[in-house]
C-alpha cells in the first residue's frame, strides 16, 4: 500500500474532542481520522456509486449537490 502524508490543520477544541474519542476507541488520533474517512467514503460511494480508477484533480471537481426539494 502507497502511503502519503497529508498535513491537516484543526482547531484546539476540535483536535481535542477527536483526541478523546480516539482514545476512547483505544487508536491514535491518525487510526481513527483514517477510520471516519474510511467510513465517509464507503458512505459516498453506497449513495453515487463506487469510484474507479485514478482521479485526476484536474476532472475532480465538486459535484453538484442532490436537491433537497
Amino acid at each position: 500500500m502507497n502511503v502519503k502524508s497529508v498535513a491537516i490543520r484543526f482547531p484546539q477544541e476540535m483536535l481535542n474532542k477527536i483526541s478523546y474519542v480516539a482514545e476512547y476507541e483505544g487508536r491514535s488520533i491518525n487510526s481513527h481520522i483514517l477510520v471516519l474517512v474510511r467510513e465517509d467514503i464507503a458512505k459516498f460511494e453506497e449513495e453515487h456509486g463506487k469510484i474507479e480508477g485514478d482521479i485526476s484533480p484536474d476532472v475532480n471537481v465538486k459535484p453538484p449537490r442532490k436537491s433537497s426539494i
